[in-house]
């Protein structure tokens, strides 16, 4: 892909809901609207305590229903929430999307990501997370999109160094009943578009 940029497809469909769905599709990867009915993959990630360690806990299935909720409540606010992200061969790997962010009274388009245990280390993450980075500066205008992560989190901070995301700053962030620092990560959309960087996509 040298010299050229970071190729992805955007479809609009039309919902059996009637509600307009956002499609985007990398090389491997489709990510679209999640619904109550895809339960049980999401369960496979908010159920298993290897993937939450971030959250320190996993999800009962009351919550794992009130998450989806929240993702539909997402979509019909912002047109943008977590997605459910379907590989090559069907199978529903994770969730990974553009959330609206709000850190110390600044909104921001956040990119967020989680992989289902099996799925991890294959590369799903960044494909998935330089797909909505394109989208957001491409089709949303977003002048930079962030990543906040907990400094423990070695993988998804070695995800957003390789997307060309800097440091910039800490933030205490609340989980749950929980307060836990994050790092704040941002990509500007002027990095994005250098040649050198996209390059490396």
């Amino acid at each position: 892909m040298q010299g050229k940029p970071f190729l992805l497809t955007i479809l609009f469909i039309d919902a059996i809901l009637k509600d307009m769905k956002a499609v985007i599709s990398s090389k491997r990867l489709t990510l679209r609207n999640m619904s109550r009915e895809d339960f049980g993959a999401v369960k496979e990630m908010l159920g298993d305590a290897r993937v939450m360690y971030a959250w320190e806990r996993t999800f009962s299935d009351a919550e794992i229903y009130e998450w989806i909720d929240r993702r539909l409540m997402g979509y019909e606010k912002n047109g943008m929430d977590y997605m459910l992200a379907i590989n090559e061969n069907g199978v529903p790997v994770g969730q990974i999307g553009l959330l609206k962010e709000n850190i110390d009274g600044r909104e921001y388009w956040g990119i967020g990501w989680i992989l289902c245990y099996r799925f991890w280390h294959k590369g799903y993450a960044r494909e998935g997370a330089a797909a909505c980075a394109d989208y957001a500066f491409h089709a949303l205008g977003a002048a930079e999109v962030i990543a906040d992560i907990r400094p423990e989190n070695s993988a998804s901070v070695a995800v957003a160094l390789s997307l060309g995301m800097k440091p910039s700053g800490t933030f205490d962030k609340i989980v749950g009943d929980k307060i836990m620092p994050h790092t704040l990560y941002v990509l500007k959309r002027s990095d994005w578009e250098n040649e050198s960087q996209r390059c490396k996509l």
